[in-house]
């Protein structure tokens, strides 16, 4: 016994085979541990000496599961399931020892063994509906054996871990992680080498009235709750298959279904989502030894409805916040706000009333500048105009101390522009909360033009810290998210113009998999936010007088949206379903008879169109934005859309769509628009030179990357 290979080793301790497991960083099953699996397994079963085996880890972690990088590639084998018939089919009993995180096929390994021993800290899970798959290595019909039907749906389904403790029948011992341990294991492991071999494919299963209830109930619930998405009800009938026929045609069942999941868009956008919200964090061109500052405390300027949930992050990891308004009366409504939110999470069973206590005593309010003099990070949250934040800079840059980093969570403004305010621009750099602060796990991380390289890695550092998604982009107006919502929006806004309603618009995004159309979401976050963007940069769109027009015309009314009852649609005192009003598409008919504007009935706009109109802009806006370098790579534009706006994972983000569906087919449609829609469509159809040339290239935004 000894090494077999760089990731599998073995020992012989008394007669008790110990085959570790060592792939750094979470023991991936990647081939090479594959193929050790399969040696080490066979050397024990054959060795005369050995009369057990130990499966255990060399690392904290037990394993993650599949090398999800191999999933592209050609040769599997030996595939995961050959190496778990052979451990199952092992004449010597294979004990596994969780020691930490099993996941995916690192559960499923566990599954195969025939007793599993954790440590109560253990984690687990099979969250392999995350990658648009179903667990594909027996995990569908192993699972139900030991935990029966419904927590095995709720696993399999949910993807979410479980504490190993928790799960009654999937361990046969769960230990306490001290230093007497490994004697508590190596006895359990002495105790049942000369047992009869226990498999969990020998435990039989059958289909009952009850159980077939739970399944179709279950199964009506998912589609309601995972709309869009391909593998959930596939792993639904992956596990009912574990009850209605024998353990190896489940396996054939699962294996076939499994294929069918891989096989599927939904499958491809999201395994392409899990490497590039991983690569977010990759700052190109950051020296690797670049050091970063340490955020001890932190001070949010502004109490309300952003600020508020900006310094609800920090109270949640354990930093402490001072709070800063101009008078007293906002600063204790915002901090009533605070405990008003805790004490709801406190209702729902998320955080018990001592970590209410505890986060509230981290936040401390202030209407004095000079308390802000030692923390090591403000974070400026005020009014929405350059003015009123350089002002606050200008204050910041007298009384915060050296070292200090200065952020800005302006949406669309000129950080150069705030920067210039202070006598230390190095120290300036834009952290973009998206709202509400407290929820959104996107954090936009721009850099200005002398933003210092220390500022970037803290900020990245600090989203995780917080537990936030960050990705560098550089200044421009709305950077990356903003700017791209702005031409949907705009697309929104024209084809209501043309003939479509705001409920034709919604739906259509809806059933594209946005969790509300973009006429809801503007009465949601308040219409007058996009109209005073507008007021500011009016010289931009000056040249097309249909632009926003009935958004416009709404807030004038006094029209802003649900916190006034009324929109783009009605609201019902206390309620948030929106109602059409005539009174939307009146206001549309008059605009688009004074701007010359021929409408169609709306049963004439298909759904179709509507796609084209409002979607395809955003890949034409992505392209012109890796263009002009502000986005460092189009899997962040897509990282940016779905945890900042709601796009569905399962398409990926707007970038990986388009190459799903094909460049050249979006560009085409690009220029059908630009050359049917007369000035409007020379004005804001015409195609990014990035895109047309990656369209004669034959190139997608993947490959662009890779390069």
């Amino acid at each position: 016994m000894g090494q077999i290979n760089l990731s599998i080793s073995t020992k012989l301790i008394d007669d008790i085979a110990i085959v570790d497991i060592h792939n750094a960083p979470v023991n991936a099953l990647s081939k090479d541990v594959r193929i050790g699996l399969m040696e080490a397994i066979s050397q024990s079963i054959k060795n005369p000496e050995v009369n057990a085996i130990l499966l255990s880890s060399q690392l904290s972690i037990f394993s993650a599961g599949a090398d999800i990088s191999e999933f592209s590639s050609g040769d599997l084998t030996p595939v995961l399931p050959d190496v778990l018939h052979l451990i199952e089919s092992s004449s010597k009993p294979v004990v596994a020892l969780v020691n930490g995180g099993a996941f995916g096929g690192g559960l499923e390994l566990a599954l195969a063994c025939h007793y599993r021993v954790s440590f109560t800290s253990a984690r687990v899970g099979l969250p392999e509906v995350h990658l648009g798959i179903l667990p594909g290595a027996g995990g569908t019909q192993r699972l139900p054996r030991l935990v029966g039907a419904k927590i095995a749906l709720d696993m399999i389904v949910s993807g979410r871990p479980n504490a190993a403790d928790s799960l009654e029948g999937l361990f046969d011992l769960v230990i306490e992680h001290s230093e007497d341990a490994m004697t508590e294991v190596a006895a359990f492991v002495q105790s049942i080498k000369n047992e009869p071999i226990p498999r969990v494919s020998d435990i039989p299963l059958s289909m009952d009235d009850a159980l077939e209830q739970l399944f179709n109930d279950y199964a009506d619930n998912i589609k309601k709750r995972s709309r869009g998405f391909f593998a959930p009800l596939k792993c639904i009938e992956a596990v009912k298959h574990g009850y209605t026929s024998s353990f190896d045609d489940g396996l054939n069942a699962e294996k076939a279904l499994f294929m069918q999941c891989m096989q599927t868009p939904q499958a491809r956008a999201q395994q392409y989502f899990f490497f590039a919200e991983r690569s977010a964090s990759h700052i190109i061109g950051l020296p690797k030894d670049t050091s970063t500052r340490v955020i001890a405390s932190v001070g949010v300027i502004g109490a309300g409805t952003m600020g508020g949930g900006i310094a609800m992050n920090f109270a949640n990891v354990g930093i402490p916040v001072t709070l800063l308004e101009q008078r007293q009366d906002a600063l204790d409504k915002g901090l009533a706000l605070i405990r008003k939110n805790y004490e709801n999470s406190a209702k729902k069973g998320k955080l018990t009333a001592e970590q209410v206590e505890h986060r509230m005593s981290l936040l401390e309010g202030s209407t004095d500048y000079d308390s802000l003099s030692d923390v090591d990070l403000v974070i400026e949250a005020v009014f929405e105009k350059l003015d009123v934040k350089q002002a606050v800079f200008k204050q910041l840059d007298k009384v915060c101390k050296q070292g200090a980093i200065l952020a800005t969570n302006t949406s669309t403004l000129d950080i150069n522009l705030i920067a210039q305010a202070t006598d230390r621009p190095s120290d300036v750099i834009g952290l973009h909360f998206f709202s509400p602060a407290n929820v959104m796990k996107l954090l936009e991380v721009v850099r200005a033009d002398e933003t210092s390289n220390d500022v970037i890695a803290t900020a990245m550092k600090l989203a995780k810290t917080i537990k936030k998604v960050g990705v560098i982009v550089k200044v421009c107006f709305g950077f990356v998210g903003n700017r791209m919502i702005e031409v949907y929006a705009r697309e929104a806004n024209r084809l209501l113009l043309e003939g479509a309603t705001p409920e034709q618009v919604d739906k259509v995004i809806f059933d594209y998999g946005f969790p509300m159309g973009p006429f809801t979401m503007g009465d949601m976050a308040g219409l007058d936010i996009g109209y005073f963007v507008r007021e500011s940069r009016r010289e931009f769109i000056a040249h097309d007088p249909s632009y926003c027009i009935v958004a416009d015309q709404l807030v004038e009314q006094g029209r802003v949206g649900l916190k006034v009852g009324k929109g783009a649609y009605l609201y019902e005192q206390g309620s948030r379903k929106p109602v059409p009003d005539p009174e939307v598409i009146r206001i549309a008919e008059q605009k688009a008879k004074e701007l010359g504007i021929t409408r169609r009935p709306s049963d004439e706009i298909s759904e179709q169109e509507i796609i084209e109109r409002c979607i395809y802009p955003l890949v034409n806006e992505g392209a012109e934005i890796l263009a002009e370098g502000i986005a460092q790579r189009a899997s962040d534009i897509d990282v940016i859309y779905v945890y900042g706006y709601g796009y569905p994972v399962y398409r990926g983000g707007p970038m990986q769509y388009a190459d799903e569906i094909g460049l050249s087919h979006i560009l085409q449609r690009l220029q059908h628009y630009q050359e049917t829609l007369g000035e409007y469509g020379k004005a804001w159809f015409t195609p990014s030179e990035m895109l047309v040339q990656l369209v004669k290239d034959s190139k997608t935004f993947a490959s662009i990357d890779k390069e």
